[in-house]
């Protein structure tokens, strides 16, 4: 969920502790009394002086390993690659992020919030659509995939199916319903020229999903 950057010192060591915690404890499993506990002399105060609860700790560290490890930023300079291929190499790194995909996936009941849902929604079309919509460009001047008049409605449509129709948090469904829509997706981009979904991606997808929907 990208949008701003956290460069205090202190706010960092606030999500570096959590990201630690939250990966060996749990989400639900760590308190804020943990986090504090381990912030060596930091107090509870200078913990609620930035963030008012673990729940907008989490969401920051969505935020923080977005840019800290921006997929689209490390594809930009890949010449060797078309723009299809930069495209597939910017979904398939969100996806071998595994420290980015495990707080990805903690932070699913966080889109029940209306205020993080909100915000969500805006860093896909303010932030996401943009670097989606530079690619697609560079894809339909090399050709690699068909020459769309609209690549700036086109990858608003791409972000809003792989973003958020996608998002069992957003839009709850059974895991057959989900791989439904993910297998109509990748039809459906094919049929309008735009092959990006390949099997490799298929598989990541359907396994975070099998972590994702339970029933």
């Amino acid at each position: 969920m990208p949008r701003n950057k956290y460069p205090e010192e202190t706010v960092q060591k606030i999500l570096d502790v959590s990201l630690k915690l939250f990966l060996e404890k749990g989400y639900e499993e760590t308190t804020v009394l943990d986090i504090v506990d381990n912030l060596e002399g930091l107090t509870r105060g200078a913990f609620y002086h930035h963030f008012k609860s673990k729940e907008e700790v989490l969401d920051a560290l969505g935020i923080k390993l977005f840019w800290d490890n921006n997929p689209f930023e490390e594809v930009k300079s890949e010449n060797e690659l078309n723009g299809l291929e930069k495209i597939k190499k910017v979904i398939k790194l969100s996806f071998q992020n595994e420290k980015k995909q495990k707080v990805g996936i903690m932070s699913i009941s966080l889109l029940k919030n209306p205020r993080i849902l909100a915000e969500y929604i805006e860093s896909n079309q303010y932030i996401i659509c943009p670097y989606f919509e530079k690619l697609f460009e560079e894809a339909i001047a090399d050709g690699s995939i068909r020459d769309i008049k609209h690549p700036k409605a086109l990858s608003s449509l791409f972000t809003l199916l792989t973003n958020m129709w996608l998002q069992p948090a957003i839009f709850p469904c059974s895991k057959s319903e989900m791989l439904e829509r993910l297998y109509y997706t990748k039809e459906l981009l094919e049929n309008i020229g735009v092959p990006v979904i390949d099997d490799e991606i298929l598989d990541y997808v359907e396994k975070a999903l099998e972590k994702m929907v339970t029933e």
